[in-house]
C-alpha cells in the first residue's frame, strides 16, 4: 500500500470510528464553542489497523527529518507516537516514543517526560486532534522544560478551527496534519482526495 493509498484507508476509519457531523444541534467543544464537526480519535488511533497506516504515514512525513523520538501529551499522543515508534524500527530508522505527563510526579525522579529522551534530542510532538491547540503548546513546553529541541509538530487532525494551528505557530515553527477536516468532510460527501499534505498549507 502506498502513501495515497493508506491516507485514503486512514479517512475511511476515522469516518467510521471517530467522526460525527451534525447540522442540528451542533456539538458542544470543551471550550464551550459549538461545532458542526466531532472527533473522538482513540477508537480510530488504538485500531491495530489504524495505527499501522499513522506510523507508516508519520513515517513517511519524518522521512527527511533529524529527529530521534516524538510524542506528546498523553493519553491522546501515546498511540501515535507508539505507532510511529514500531514503524520507524521496522523501517530501519528507529524513532523513539515519549510522553509528557499532564502534572509531574510529586514523587521520585519528578519527571514531566517520560521515555528514553534527553536534553538536546530534537524531537516531534504529536496529537491526536488540534481544536484550540492547548494540549500540544503544554507539551510543547514540557517538552523544552526537559531540554528537548521541538523539530516540529504533527497533529492526526487539524480540525481547522479556533485558530488551533495558529495558536500552535506561535510556539514552533512548523505545524503539519496527517489530516485536515476539509479531506475528511470531503470524503464524507463522497469526494476522493487529492495528494497527502506533508507540509503547512
Amino acid at each position: 500500500m502506498d502513501i495515497r493509498e493508506a491516507k485514503e484507508r486512514l479517512i475511511e476509519i476515522v469516518l467510521e470510528r471517530s467522526f460525527q457531523y451534525s447540522d442540528d444541534p451542533p456539538f458542544t467543544l470543551v471550550s464551550g464553542r459549538k461545532s458542526n464537526y466531532y472527533f473522538n480519535c482513540k477508537p480510530t488511533t488504538l485500531d491495530p489497523e489504524a495505527m499501522n497506516l499513522i506510523g507508516e504515514l508519520l513515517f513517511a512525513m519524518l522521512a527527511e527529518a533529524d529527529v530521534t523520538a516524538a510524542g506528546g501529551l498523553t493519553l491522546g499522543a501515546d498511540p501515535i507516537a507508539n505507532a510511529l515508534s514500531v514503524i520507524s524500527f521496522q523501517k530501519g530508522k528507529p524513532i523513539r516514543s515519549f510522553i509528557v505527563r499532564k502534572d509531574a510526579k510529586d514523587h521520585g525522579t519528578k519527571k514531566g517526560v517520560e521515555g528514553s529522551v534527553r536534553p538536546g534530542d530534537r524531537v516531534a510532538i504529536l496529537d491526536d486532534v488540534i481544536t484550540t491547540g492547548g494540549s500540544t503548546i503544554t507539551a510543547i513546553l514540557r517538552a523544552r522544560e526537559a531540554g528537548l529541541v521541538i523539530d516540529r509538530v504533527i497533529a492526526l487532525i487539524d480540525r481547522e478551527e479556533e485558530n488551533g494551528r495558529e495558536n500552535i505557530e506561535a510556539h514552533v515553527a512548523r505545524v503539519d496534519a496527517v489530516l485536515t477536516r476539509t479531506e475528511i468532510m470531503r470524503r464524507y460527501r463522497g469526494e476522493k482526495i487529492g495528494s497527502i499534505k506533508t507540509v503547512r498549507e
